[in-house]
């Protein structure tokens, strides 16, 4: 007789509680009335959103699979053929798929792509026989389009449609000469006798099977990551290529919250999410199970050791061998941005609480563009469109690099918030897209008069980087300036043109962010009315001066551009006092954004004529370099000092010492345990604060100040406060 489980999916008392996480849990209580109903609306809202497939779509989804299997199973035959093997290997050569992400984990939205991994032979490789023989094969098939290879990814990857379905498929060569259908993915020896990449490849399957096990309700934790993933993309905290969180991350930290509430549904879980990640003292990592040593000797994610380790600002552990961190490439900027969003959710979550709001209040879309002031914008352009696509993944992929070194060459002065949405301005005939980053002064520094910054060579360096590009072709290139609030481009707003300024203090669930200090950077609830802020442009390129980097006494400071001093006066009657800070630039024209005969170099209206462009986009660059000499301008900008007051104690200067010892206490004292535990020391300390206060408490905190090191490039480009 099959034992029915209690309405909350909890395991009938008669059965003894099974352990989960390397803590107690918080609470083990299960859902009350207002709980359940509030789960019941949390789930119409996620259906009326559209955020379930039909089954026509899954079918279709298992269809694409069963014919990719096919494909590959011939591919892999063929192979064994031509390289002499014996007809009874032709017949047993096999490959078996599998699948991870958001699709094996059941949280995937319709359209999204589905991971997917092929696991074959030892004698078929990588390099040759997948990226080159088996993308030949492909590319010869109708069905798929928009066929990428990427070998050279921290993961190698060939990205396509089937049949208008988004595949990213891997492979790995394991060390056996005949794959069984009923290979055991999760088993150590997979591991066996393979390089890092392969390992790379098997782990994203390995760690969703093993997520799926480590949580006390597999259905809880799928509506809840679903809510929370949405939430993520709402937000705009959603990519792990930018510096935020991925799918993998995300799971980790549902799941985790699962284990801390063993019993809670879906609506409770959502709720206790913002509850303890608003007090979670990073960079304690958040962790599924024990860190497990093996014998095979792959690096795992451990501080004491891997001096890397130590300055990782957000660790989130997968939970199977070799253990590693899955978010290294959170900053502090983007951590900074998540902490202001998680406290903006549990206030959210607060007021549907005591029934205040409603579900939709939480999920209300980020207004990024009415957030700053000041704002980077990245236009990358390319030939045709195919190009376009190889070029803007190359270039996204190392935006967040762009991040670090603006915030370190700057002394973290001068704070980035990475936008992970792309826009096209679809009146272009061209191929192009852009990236935006919002900037700010750092919070609670007292700005000196003249005080500059030059990121011309943070941004030099990035551009460096970025042109050596392995797949590089004429026409591609990137483009970089500094826009205002006011002058965004009409294409970034969703009605393509800016919503008007009143309604920016109802942008936000009535009142239910406004309390909240870190829920929107830029925000001026804390501080004096809005000074005028209009431009003053003052072109005078034929009077040079001395380049002054740090010039304190200057009330108008100078901008050095290509070894040329512009004066920074202001234009009579632009402005009647002093404000606080003053940010100075030389404005890049968006060449990509105009017809090749007149590019813009100003928002208001001011047009550089350039000459006509010869032939392709590839010539804008070197066009560009040519006028900018004669046509270049500068203006000057009014920097507010009215940014959101960010709690400074979230965010610590990293001690080493103190990275060690809370590492100690994650692996336990005994250095030649295999494995590697959580249980003593702090942790168990912790478990007993969690029990009391419903939060996640640790001994110390630290945070890394761009200590790590770095690989960074971008075009030419000059800051100046006052």
């Amino acid at each position: 007789m099959v034992e029915s489980q209690s309405p909350n999916g909890s395991s009938p008392a008669t059965k003894p509680a099974r352990k989960y996480g390397i803590t107690k849990p918080i609470s083990l209580s299960g859902p009350t009335e207002p709980d359940l109903h509030r789960n019941t609306e949390l789930e119409k809202f996620l259906v009326e959103h559209g955020l379930y497939e039909s089954e026509e779509e899954a079918a279709k989804r298992e269809e694409v699979l069963g014919c990719l299997d096919q494909i590959a199973k011939d591919w892999v035959k063929q192979l064994t053929r031509q390289r002499g093997y014996t007809d009874q290997m032709v017949d047993e050569a096999n490959v078996v798929f599998f699948t991870f992400g958001s699709y094996r984990l059941g949280v995937h939205c319709p359209g999204a792509d589905i991971d997917t991994l092929c696991v074959g032979p030892s004698y078929v490789n990588r390099e040759e026989d997948f990226f080159i023989i088996l993308h030949d094969i492909l590319a010869e098939i109708e069905e798929v389009t928009e066929l990428q290879p990427v070998p050279d990814a921290h993961v190698p990857v060939m990205k396509f449609k089937f049949r208008g379905i988004s595949i990213d498929l891997l492979y790995a060569s394991i060390s056996l000469l005949v794959v069984p259908q009923d290979l055991d993915i999760s088993h150590g020896s997979v591991l066996l006798n393979v390089d890092e990449p392969t390992v790379r490849s098997l782990n994203g399957c390995r760690v969703a099977d093993q997520i799926l096990k480590l949580v006390p309700n597999v259905q809880h934790f799928r509506t809840t990551l679903r809510c929370l993933k949405f939430w993520a993309r709402r937000r705009g905290v959603y990519s792990n290529v930018t510096g935020f969180l991925g799918g993998v991350n995300w799971a980790i930290l549902v799941a985790r919250i699962c284990q801390l509430y063993p019993n809670a549904i879906p609506s409770m879980l959502v709720s206790r999410f913002f509850r303890v990640y608003t007090q979670w003292r990073w960079p304690n990592p958040v962790m599924l199970c024990s860190i497990e040593e093996d014998e095979l000797g792959f690096p795992i994610w451990d501080p004491r050791k891997n001096h890397r380790d130590r300055f990782h600002h957000m660790p989130i552990i997968t939970p199977a061998y070799p253990c590693m961190n899955s978010s290294y490439n959170v900053s502090i900027s983007t951590l900074r941005v998540m902490i202001e969003q998680f406290h903006c959710g549990n206030k959210i979550c607060e007021e549907i609480e005591l029934n205040k709001t409603q579900w939709s209040a939480l999920f209300e879309p980020y207004h990024f563009f009415e957030a700053y002031k000041n704002y980077l914008q990245v236009d990358i352009v390319a030939a045709d469109a195919d190009d376009l696509l190889a070029w803007k993944g190359w270039v996204e992929s190392r935006l967040r690099q762009l991040t670090l070194k603006i915030e370190r060459d700057t002394n973290g002065m001068l704070q980035c918030h990475p936008y992970p949405n792309e826009y096209v301005d679809t009146t272009k005939q061209f191929a192009h897209c852009a990236f935006f980053m919002g900037l700010q002064r750092k919070e609670g520094v007292s700005c000196q008069e003249g005080q500059q910054f030059d990121i011309r060579g943070t941004v030099d360096e990035f551009r460096q980087e970025i042109s050596m590009y392995m797949f590089w072709k004429p026409g591609m290139d990137i483009y970089v300036l500094h826009v205002r609030r006011r002058q965004l481009p009409a294409f970034v707003f969703p009605d393509g043109y800016k919503r008007s300024r009143p309604s920016r203090l109802s942008q936000q669930v009535g009142k239910t962010c406004e309390d909240v200090a870190k829920c929107k950077p830029g925000s001026a609830e804390k501080h004096n009315k809005r000074k005028n802020d209009h431009e003053a442009v003052d072109v005078k390129p034929d009077k040079p001066e001395k380049r002054v980097s740090i010039s304190p006494q200057r009330q108008h400071p100078a901008v050095t551009i290509d070894d040329r001093t512009l004066d920074a006066n202001n234009a009579p009657g632009e402005r009647n006092e002093v404000e606080p800070a003053e940010l100075v630039v030389e404005h890049i024209p968006r060449l990509d954004l105009v017809s090749p005969g007149d590019v813009p170099c100003s928002e208001v209206g001011e047009i550089c004529k350039m000459k006509k462009f010869q032939d392709k986009i590839g010539d804008l660059a070197s066009v560009y370099v040519e006028n900018t000499e004669a046509n270049s301008s500068k203006r000057t900008l009014n920097w507010k000092g009215d940014a959101v007051d960010v709690d400074q104690a979230q965010i610590k200067q990293c001690m080493q010492p103190e990275a060690v010892e809370i590492a100690g206490s994650v692996f336990g004292s005994i250095s030649s345990t295999r494995n590697l535990s959580c249980e003593g020391d702090i942790c168990s300390t912790a478990s007993d604060s969690l029990l009391e206060n419903e939060c996640v408490n640790a001994s110390g905190v630290f945070q890394n100040s761009l200590s790590e090191e770095l690989e960074v490039y971008y075009y030419s480009f000059y800051l100046c406060f006052s």
